[in-house]
């Protein structure tokens, strides 16, 4: 009943899709990796344990946003942004697995749009609490700078995180579309070099989200001039 309508089951009245069971198993699995490497922190991490590579993933992070935004910028924001990234780049991925849109409850939950907005939505509010955190009433300014661009500059902070879901999302959803169709024509080798060049997007498309997401962090924290 609910497979055919889109939906796999009912919670409270709300459906829920395969999309939604894909992000919910990413969040567990992340969360299980993530309590796995603080657990029993060690000043010297084993070579091959959980909690050195999950280290070198932050420091990568940490290194990469330290030269857009400065270090203590990066540091600041890294939580928020090193969370965002990892979960868009795996929630990217699982398209790829097989059976991936197929399969009831896997789905890429990147490539519905109601997805992508939330995550645009998330970066909206934290840039508005990151931006009255750290400046106070002086936020306000950077709004009424000059004061006729006022109405300008609202609809500019809702404009900016939409069009990050809107590029996530576009280009997600078209990638699932072309394997799709290849693999419906000559379903064994012509998928392969797009599913190679998916990987590649995947990953370009995670760092652009979370890189535009810590300029408006930026932005938002510093001070009018």
């Amino acid at each position: 009943m609910g497979h055919e309508s889109g939906y796999l089951f009912h919670i409270f009245g709300l459906g829920v899709t395969s999309k939604i069971t894909t992000m919910w198993a990413i969040m567990l699995l992340l969360t299980v990796l993530s309590i796995l490497a603080t657990r029993n922190m060690e000043k010297i991490p084993k070579a091959r344990g959980v909690q050195n590579s999950l280290e070198m993933v932050v420091e990568l992070l940490l290194n990469f946003f330290s030269d857009i935004i400065g270090y203590e910028q990066a540091r600041r924001f890294l939580p928020f942004l090193g969370t965002m990234f990892i979960f868009i780049l795996v929630s990217n991925y699982s398209g790829l697995l097989p059976g991936a849109g197929h399969i009831p409850g896997l789905a890429a939950p990147t490539s519905t749009w109601s997805v992508t907005l939330g995550l645009a939505a998330t970066v909206f509010v934290a840039t508005q609490v990151y931006g009255v955190k750290a400046l106070g009433f002086r936020y306000l300014k950077k709004f009424l700078q000059p004061a006729f661009m006022l109405p300008l500059n609202i609809v500019e902070q809702f404009v900016r995180p939409l069009s990050l879901s809107l590029r996530l999302f576009g280009n997600i959803f078209g990638e699932e579309m072309v394997i799709a169709v290849l693999l419906g024509l000559v379903p064994y080798f012509a998928p392969i070099p797009v599913m190679i060049l998916s990987l590649l997007f995947g990953f370009i498309q995670a760092i652009v989200f979370t890189l535009l997401s810590s300029i408006y962090f930026h932005e938002a924290i510093e001070e009018s001039h």
